[in-house]
């Protein structure tokens, strides 16, 4: 077969062209492809702003304190990006907590008294009051 670059254009078999052509098509499938599944990925509603320090009750602020005192080691209180454990923000506003039990005061304080997989029982380091705060405060976020 004589070098492409010498053939001309009505000398071509058409057999070349329709593998050119069939591979173009092949190739603007898969960029389409991988640009739905990239913006699909990254197509999650914005999550609503958490509520800002200077505007906390009396409570939402003692339960932020309890917060930064046993928490802020192991979670971002204003993203959902995991640190040791999940990010917070948000935690009440979704249907769901990350680990896929329903986002409730009973499920969280569950979770904070006993503990869950890598997270530590808080049980016995808050009394009722500073739990109480610590979920006020969970619910601003």
């Amino acid at each position: 077969m004589p070098h492409a670059s010498r053939l001309t254009k009505s000398s071509r078999p058409s057999r070349l062209r329709i593998s050119y052509d069939q591979t173009l098509a092949d190739f603007r499938k898969l960029i389409a492809c991988a640009l739905a599944i990239f913006l699909l990925a990254g197509c999650q509603p914005p999550l609503p702003p958490s509520k800002p320090l200077s505007e906390l009750t009396p409570q939402e602020a003692a339960g932020h304190e309890v917060y930064a005192a046993h928490c802020a080691r192991c979670h971002y209180a204003n993203s959902d990006r995991s640190l040791h454990g999940p990010g917070l923000q948000a935690l009440y506003k979704q249907k769901y907590l990350p680990s896929g039990a329903p986002a409730n005061d009973d499920r969280v304080t569950a979770v904070i008294l006993r503990g869950r997989n890598m997270m530590p029982a808080l049980g016995n380091t808050m009394d009722e009051q500073q739990l109480d705060d610590l979920l006020a405060y969970l619910h601003t976020l």
